[in-house]
């Protein structure tokens, strides 16, 4: 039996594959946090800082990342090389074949799943933001107006979102402010996916406290009529799913809301819907904005959440997601879900 050229170089050198996740390991935190100086690097990627200042000078004789005084930053070529290892890496890993288990399982178009855990590491929500982003640009096409809800994973995704090619997009606020902080609600997202992008966007205030009343009145008024006419035109929706009892609490909500959340067995939470295990609504907060009902219409679905934490809430929401959506997660989160299953 003849060996390949892999096998070979292999049999001389086994260890290569393993230098070659470390050093694209390397390569991909520069990516994210570069500018970045050689000791922060050594306890980001969790190499000694002899091991991390010897593969530096390696990755700098090849071109790939420039060392400067204000820290390492990655080079043109090192993009490229990080695009090209990409598919083989994730082979290695096994993300790839727990993706496919998940989209299977859960029913829903595909699963993507980046390094780590995002309850453990602010690095992972950026990778999280990372994949997201390059999933949108890949699939986007010739649609238009994307809603994006708020929250710190779909926060994550304007930085990487640079590309003169998508400033035909109109970003909206999936719906009004909550009260949460206001660089995670979805008008200051919406805006930052269309400064990142050189796009529009189209904000929306509805305060969540309006009574059944008032809440009438306001679906007749000229920017909620304005958004709802966005909304039936949407094309992409990019959103984060959350923990019932936390959102509750980011809401402010009253007592009885709370009670009447546990009671129902609430466990996940997505556009002011709460879902229980099975995947039923049990209880929604008036709002206008993007409902459930219109994501079986829209063609274009990105649920964007990570961390172990999140993995019983992402089962309640995803056990009745539309199957077109892509979902964009950790292997914190995928593997807890996949045990839970």
């Amino acid at each position: 039996m003849s060996l390949s050229f892999i096998d070979a170089q292999l049999a001389l050198v086994p260890e290569l594959p393993s230098l070659i996740e470390q050093r694209y390991h390397l390569l991909k935190l520069i990516k994210l946090a570069g500018p970045i100086g050689r000791r922060p690097l050594s306890s980001m990627s969790g190499y000694s800082e002899r091991e991390t200042r010897t593969m530096l000078e390696l990755l700098k004789e090849q071109g790939v990342v420039d060392v400067a005084k204000e820290g390492v930053t990655i080079t043109p070529k090192g993009v490229e090389v990080l695009f090209l290892l990409h598919e083989t890496i994730e082979e290695r890993s096994g993300r790839r074949q727990l993706a496919n288990e998940l989209s299977q399982r859960l029913s829903i178009k595909e699963v993507h799943i980046v390094e780590g855990d995002s309850d453990r590491s602010e690095l992972t929500k950026k990778l999280l933001g990372m994949h997201a982003a390059k999933q949108f640009r890949t699939q986007i096409n010739d649609f238009k107006v994307v809603a994006v809800t708020g929250g710190s994973s779909v926060a994550a995704i304007p930085p990487f979102m640079q590309n003169d090619e998508l400033s035909d997009l109109q970003f909206i606020a999936a719906r009004g402010g909550v009260g949460e902080e206001i660089g995670l609600q979805a008008n200051m997202i919406a805006a930052s996916f269309a400064e990142a992008c050189d796009a529009s966007y189209k904000a929306f205030y509805y305060p969540d406290t309006l009574s059944e009343e008032a809440h009438a009145v306001f679906q007749h008024e000229p920017a909620a009529k304005e958004m709802l006419d966005l909304y039936s035109k949407t094309e992409c929706v990019i959103h984060g799913v959350g923990n019932a009892s936390k959102m509750a609490l980011l809401r402010n909500s009253s007592e009885n809301e709370q009670q009447i959340l546990m009671d129902k067995q609430a466990v996940g939470e997505a556009f002011g819907f709460y879902f229980n295990r099975d995947g039923e609504i049990v209880h929604r907060i008036r709002t206008v904005g993007i409902q459930v009902e219109h994501l079986q219409n829209v063609p274009l679905i990105f649920a964007v959440a990570g961390g172990e934490s999140k993995a019983d809430a992402l089962l309640s929401y995803l056990a009745s997601a539309p199957p077109q959506t892509i979902l964009v997660t950790d292997e914190g989160a995928a593997q807890k879900m996949l045990s839970l299953m």
